[in-house]
């Protein structure tokens, strides 16, 4: 895609875009675990056998239901209930863009429009309803109308919930909480109040916190902006141990109450937009739920380089064009920083880069090597390196795909395979990649126009575009964030084509590195001429940025889709990977910002799969979310540690606390797959009609 048309026009809040609330929809799913897509050559010839992933681990699921007791409180549903004062309470906020991303469903209370009872919080079976009570804050408090404040809960209710949170062993965690022993003591005592603006206050990581938050990193601790703080001391003789503090008091606890319920709570305001929430929230919902819940969130980047073999327009600073096209030396260049950014930052061991490439002007019998006097130095340097990256179908030309023929579109795709398979590259033949996202309804209906596309919707489509797709075998087609139509309806979602159902549109994240630049002085001043003081955006109306302060902000935004657990892939184009310098280009430049903000934080690594293993991901949240949506529960036995689901629609669902065990052949064919990530094990399960799935639970202390 063009990014200097509409880079920035993908800018939006992380959570906001992340976060997206459930949706109730029905989608038509191809059948098959993740990662079983068979490689098909494009018209006949030898296709390169494309690496699929083998499973190493699965859910243990036990050979006959685990017979199990009747004691009342043993069995809880794996719901999180949401205890809020009303629709604009920004505690609710901020636990829903934590929930949607992981994926697990739960229940809005609006305390005092809704009373809490024990019918309420207990099915007639005498199953709990829930299996955390997360409140927007301490004490529940709402104006009565008259400027005072007061808890929207009776101490009937109160008593009713505490209850249930005893005699089912359910924690609680309350956002924004005042210190004091109102309605109940958390062994919280005032030192001062603070207003924290947008510089960060940084909180410390402490005590069973580092447990707690184990996916983090202790230093330099969760940057706190935008929000109310009360800095605290413990009360002495008290049952509490603090998680979170700042050198000038304690700003989080973790407390048992004298009746023996456990506790968390925060002393701060949080966003649903900020920081601290994605970081701190994940490990939040995880506790109260002693590590066993429906959903998951693992972290992940991926970066797509469009238009590989190809040449691309070049804009210098100065004004004037050209065309550049990637060298032998470039692709070398790409390999080293590759490897030096695995090498500097553990975290992502894995990084690959995925190559949207154009194979017209890839020479399939050039020698492999990455001599200089090649005759064609891409060509040959990319067969010599062909395993150091992942390769995608972008059509054979690069066409505009909006109005072109049903014969024209067939073509491009399965010749682009067909060039592949000659060279030795290794593609998986159901992922397309068309150019500029182009026949997917975003287009400017004036031909050659250089204003911005407009959004008619995906079915404002290329119909014979989509049956070319969907005739040669094409599965997943890449959308892109900036527009409203290729959006999910939920986190790391994907959207069935309304006009092709056999069609999952997986979207990206577009990057504002301009497609056109190929070192630091023709990005920034593309870039300022834009957003500078003088451009047409004037996002910095006080002065032009320097390349440095590009970088920043552009890693800046990246690192918050990481942070929050976006699988997307971010698009870059072969210009930008031009060395311009020894050791540098703008890709690996931004790559290594983007990788270093979110090393700062996080101990857990980055997952970087190849498209295929992306978009079956992404399938299988998108079913995840499906079932969901049909209301049903799983419920947590926890006297036999089994786990009972009965499926609602079949597909797949996501749980994090999972036994699990090695995979063996017979696995590999199943709708099963495990993983251990950082100190969790998630799991996704195949679901096969109405038949309940059982799986045994790995709880956290």
């Amino acid at each position: 895609m063009r990014m200097s048309e509409f880079g920035r026009r993908g800018r939006m809040p992380v959570l906001v875009v992340v976060a997206l609330a459930l949706a109730a929809f029905t989608v038509a799913s191809p059948s098959g675990p993740a990662g079983t897509d068979v490689v098909e050559p494009g018209s006949g010839a030898a296709a390169a056998p494309f690496p699929v992933a083998r499973k190493h681990q699965v859910p243990v699921r036990p050979a006959r239901p685990p017979a199990g007791g009747a004691v009342l409180g043993d069995r809880v549903a794996l719901r999180q209930l949401v205890l809020a004062t009303g629709p604009d309470d920004f505690g609710l906020t901020a636990w829903k863009s934590v929930l949607d991303v992981i994926g697990t469903p739960y229940d809005v209370l609006y305390a005092g429009t809704e009373p809490v009872t024990p019918d309420r919080l207990v099915r007639a079976d005498g199953t709990g309803r829930y299996s955390a009570v997360l409140l927007s804050n301490g004490a529940l408090l709402h104006d009565d109308g008259t400027g005072v404040y007061n808890s929207a809960l009776d101490g009937a209710q109160w008593e009713a919930l505490w209850d249930y949170e005893r005699r089912y062993r359910v924690r609680q965690v309350a956002l924004n909480t005042a210190p004091g022993s109102t309605p109940e003591d958390y062994c919280l005592r005032q030192r001062d109040e603070l207003d924290v603006g947008p510089m960060a206050v940084p909180l410390t990581i402490t005590g069973p916190g580092v447990d707690l938050f184990d996916d983090l990193r202790t230093e330099p601790g969760v940057p706190l902006t935008h929000s109310y703080l009360y800095r605290a001391d413990l009360a002495p003789d008290c049952a509490a141990e603090p998680i979170l503090s700042t050198p000038d008091g304690v700003v989080a606890v973790r407390s048992r109450a004298p009746d023996g319920r456990e506790r968390v709570a925060l002393t701060f305001s949080t966003g649903a937009e900020t920081a601290s929430t994605t970081m701190i929230g994940y490990g939040l919902v995880r506790w109260a739920n002693r590590g066993v819940f429906l959903g998951e969130r693992r972290h992940w980047f991926v970066v797509d380089v469009d238009d590989w073999f190809n040449a691309t327009l070049r804009r210098r600073a100065d004004g004037t064009a050209g065309q550049y096209r990637m060298t032998g030396r470039d692709v070398l260049a790409a390999v080293e920083a590759q490897r030096r950014l695995r090498a500097d930052h553990p975290v992502a061991a894995q990084f690959t880069l995925n190559l949207p490439f154009n194979g017209s002007k890839l020479k399939p019998s050039a020698e492999a090597t990455c001599d200089d006097d090649a005759p064609d130095t891409l060509s040959s340097c990319s067969k010599a390196m062909v395993n150091e990256f992942r390769w995608i179908n972008h059509t054979a030309t690069h066409p505009q795909m909006n109005r072109t023929a049903y014969d024209v579109n067939r073509t491009e795709i399965s010749r682009n395979l067909d060039f592949a398979a000659a060279a030795g590259l290794p593609v998986p033949s159901c992922v397309l990649k068309t150019p500029e996202y182009s026949g997917l309804g975003v287009y400017n209906p004036t031909p050659n126009s250089l204003d911005p596309p407009t959004d008619f919707g995906l079915t404002g489509s290329n119909q014979d575009l989509l049956d070319a797709a969907r005739d040669v075998g094409i599965k997943y087609l890449q959308g892109n964030m900036s527009f409203a139509s290729h959006r999910p309806t939920c986190a790391n979602c994907g959207t069935y084509h309304p006009l092709r159902p056999e069609l999952l549109v997986v979207p990206d994240w577009p990057v504002s590195v301009a497609f056109e630049a190929t070192e630091p002085d023709e990005q920034v001043s593309q870039y300022n001429a834009e957003y500078g003081r003088n451009g047409t955006a004037a996002d910095h109306a006080d002065h032009d940025v320097t390349y440095d302060e590009f970088v920043e902000e552009e890693a800046r935004v990246a690192s918050g889709h990481l942070l929050g657990g976006s699988v997307y892939a971010h698009t870059l184009h072969q210009g930008n990977f031009r060395e311009y310098a020894p050791g540098h280009s703008l890709g690996f430049d931004w790559i290594t910002a983007t990788v270093a903000k979110y090393a700062k934080y996080y101990r857990v690594p980055l997952k970087s799969p190849d498209w295929l293993s992306l978009a079956g991901y992404v399938r299988d949240r998108t079913a995840h979310f499906a079932e969901l949506a049909s209301g049903h529960d799983a419920v947590w036995d926890r006297s036999t540690g089994a786990i009972t689901y009965s499926p609602g629609s079949g597909g797949s669902l996501f749980l994090t606390g999972v036994e699990l065990r090695d995979a063996d052949d017979a696995d590999q064919v199943s709708g099963d797959d495990g993983e251990t990530y950082g100190t969790d094990t998630v799991a996704k399960l195949g679901l096969t009609g109405s038949e309940p799935a059982v799986v045994m639970a790995r709880p956290r202390p």
